[in-house]
This record gives structure tokens, C-alpha cells and sequence, in this order.
């Protein structure tokens, strides 16, 4: 089982979405479960269970695990293919965000847009490896700072953007031979914590 997967086929994407099918996925990513099995912890008929696990492995978010006898039935054992997924933009490609459409390294709705375009390349990226049977190479930094003020904050992200500028322009070979571009996205956004859920008014600040 991986630990995450990309959703990017439009129909996978809508089945996932279904609450009972969802609630059915996330039964099966704790362990392998048959359709009677499952039928009492959802509260449905086993042959509406059965229904929705085919819905379910018809696009890959549920595969066999194995099968077992039970009197004169035979069982199929299910489980999730991952235990966490995440839709790609491509599941709605006419309509997916555009960051390279309005920029703007102060807006969080950029951010945003900057996030879905990160889901959706590196879900590509993680689609072709696995095809091709190669590794990733991909790196991530994730942290937290407290700023004693907006300031201070003002002040890190103009070092932040100062330091990150000079790796560019040390490190970046346009006209190597055999050299690979890589995309560089930096995010600075304020702390969720559930007291806040409710709050409207965030300051957010990113830069790529």
C-alpha cells in the first residue's frame, strides 16, 4: 500500500468522492476487509457493499488482497491501494488553477494556485517514474517560525528571498548539456490551529 496517491482520472476523482465510497476507503486503508465484513461497520447490505467496492476497483482505489473461504462461499478480501489520496488538478483540467495567469507573491489565492500546480506535476512526475520503474529525485522543507512582529516578518522574507535568489543564480546552467530544470517553489503562510478555523482574515505571504 502506498502512503499517498494522486488522483487525476475525472470519473476515479467523483467515485472517490462519494461519501459512502469514501468511508469505504478509509475502512479499507486500516486493513483488508471483505464486503461482509464491511457491511455491518457502514450499515449497508453486503450487496450494496459488493456494488461500490466494483465501483471502487473499476479505477484503481481498491484492489485484492485475497481471498477466504467462509462455509460455501468464497470471500474477496479488499484493501486500499493507498492510504491517503490526494485529486489533482487534472481531474478538472478545463478549469485547474494557472499561476503563470495573475501573479502575485502577496496573494493567497496565488499560493493556491502555486499548491495545485505542485499536486498536479509532482503527480505526474510520481505517475511516469513509476511506469518507467525509475526513482524521483524531490525535496522538501517544512518548518514553522514565530515572528515577534509583521516586521520581523517583512524582514525574513526579504532575506528569505535574497538568500534563495543568490542559490539561483549560483547554481542555474542554462546551456548545460544533459542538465535538467527543476521548479523552486518557497511558501511562507500563517499556522493553522483549530481555534483559528473560523478566523477570515489570514496574512499570507509566498514566493516562488
Amino acid at each position: 500500500m502506498l502512503d499517498v496517491t494522486v488522483i487525476e482520472d475525472p470519473e476515479a476523482a467523483a467515485v472517490s468522492l462519494d461519501p459512502i465510497r469514501a468511508r469505504l476507503l478509509a475502512e479499507l486503508a486500516a486493513g483488508p476487509a471483505s464486503a461482509a465484513m464491511l457491511a455491518g461497520k457502514v450499515g449497508l447490505p453486503r450487496q450494496k457493499v459488493n456494488y461500490h467496492l466494483k465501483a471502487l476497483e473499476r479505477h484503481g482505489l481498491v484492489e485484492l488482497a485475497g481471498e477466504r473461504r467462509k462455509g460455501n462461499v468464497t470471500e474477496r478480501l479488499m484493501r486500499a491501494t493507498a492510504a491517503s489520496y490526494v485529486i489533482s488538478p487534472l481531474a478538472l483540467a478545463s478549469v485547474q488553477p494557472d499561476p503563470d495567469r495573475f501573479r502575485d507573491q502577496l496573494s493567497a489565492r496565488w499560493l493556491l494556485a502555486l499548491g495545485a500546480r505542485l499536486v498536479r506535476d509532482v503527480g505526474q512526475l510520481i505517475t511516469g517514474a513509476a511506469k518507467a520503474r525509475k526513482g524521483l529525485a524531490t525535496y522538501a522543507l517544512d518548518g514553522e517560525v514565530r515572528f515577534a512582529s509583521a516586521a520581523e516578518r517583512a524582514a525574513f522574507i526579504e532575506e528569505l528571498t535574497a538568500g534563495v535568489s543568490a542559490l539561483i543564480r549560483k547554481y542555474d546552467a542554462p546551456d548545460a548539456e544533459g542538465g535538467r530544470d527543476h521548479r523552486i517553489v518557497v511558501a511562507v503562510h500563517p499556522t493553522l490551529k483549530q481555534t483559528e478555523s473560523q478566523q477570515t482574515e489570514p496574512q499570507q505571504t509566498e514566493l516562488e
